[in-house]
């Protein structure tokens, strides 16, 4: 009976130890297995990411390509008005260069046709000076003018003259002196007698005789003053020209010396004496203004030129 017991308790722990490490091997192969599943959900989940990743760069990728159609089709338009632009460029650029090519030919002839006029415009006068025709010297001097209206060509102080040729000239060109409804009076400060200039002396003889001509024609009565005097600080010949005339509103001051204006229409003219007085002397570096601190009556108007 003992021997019975001694037996099925040993069977018992038997079983029971190969239960336990049945049992054992069961756990451990279930952590494996668990193990195994948990790493195959990882790659699961690994590949879901690179699924969507990849799919995020196929969108990405389609929209690169429709922007990249995009660009080269605004490309492609850009290119085109490109070639448009370069066309017209070299049309305009040829059409300019012919017009350019032109005017040089323009510019040449009109040089050489100023020469030939103003060799013959030389012989008339001088023909007229030396027969006294006053009216082909008047004539020659109305086509001068036509050059000294808008000119801006400096002229070439090529003459070294007295102060008082200048005066001589003008007086005898404008006949002021032989007037015989008013009284003319010339006055030369006696340093300026004795004084030389650089100038033209066509052109300086030209501005003087507008400024006599338009006191002239202003003034219907009284007295018309020339003087010349020089100024050695600032190397300046003044000729001075005033009038007992109609005179001038501080309005039209600047007004007179732009072309073709005329204050009173009732009077002979283009409107142009003044403006050709100050242009030429200006482009012999001098000038004309009218003095606004004259109290009149009439006007005085001051012609500087340089030494």
């Amino acid at each position: 009976m003992t021997v019975f017991i001694l037996i099925l308790i040993a069977l018992i722990l038997g079983l029971g130890t190969g239960l336990y490490f049945q049992m054992k091997a069961a756990h451990k192969q279930a952590d494996e297995q668990q193990q195994l599943l948990k790493d195959y959900q990882e790659r699961v989940n690994e590949q879901q990411k690179l699924l969507d990743d990849y799919r995020a760069l196929e969108k990405n990728f389609d929209s690169v390509g429709e922007g990249y159609e995009q660009a080269l089709l605004a490309f492609d338009k850009m290119e085109e008005e490109n070639q448009k632009q370069k066309q017209a460029f070299e049309t305009i650029e040829k059409r300019s260069n012919a017009l350019q090519e032109r005017l040089n030919k323009l510019e040449a002839h009109g040089q050489k046709s100023d020469e030939v006029i103003g060799q013959a415009l030389s012989e008339l006068r001088q023909m007229a000076q030396a027969n006294g025709d006053r009216k082909l010297m008047g004539i020659v001097g109305r086509i001068s003018d036509l050059d000294d209206v808008l000119g801006e060509k400096a002229v070439r102080r090529t003459d070294n003259v007295l102060v008082t040729q200048i005066v001589d000239e003008a007086v005898v060109a404008s006949g002021i002196d032989r007037a015989s409804y008013l009284t003319f009076v010339r006055e030369v400060a006696p340093d300026a007698a004795a004084t030389m200039l650089s100038t033209n002396l066509v052109k300086a003889v030209r501005a003087l005789t507008h400024l006599l001509d338009n006191a002239l024609k202003f003034t219907s009565e009284g007295k018309v003053t020339l003087r010349a005097a020089v100024d050695m600080d600032k190397m300046i010949a003044i000729y001075t020209v005033e009038d007992t005339g109609s005179g001038i509103a501080p309005d039209d001051a600047e007004r007179i010396f732009e072309p073709y204006v005329k204050l009173n229409q009732f009077f002979d003219g283009q409107g142009v004496g003044l403006t050709v007085a100050r242009n030429i002397a200006r482009r012999l570096e001098g000038d004309v203004v009218l003095d606004s601190t004259y109290e009149g009556p009439g006007s005085r108007f001051v012609l500087t030129l340089p030494i």
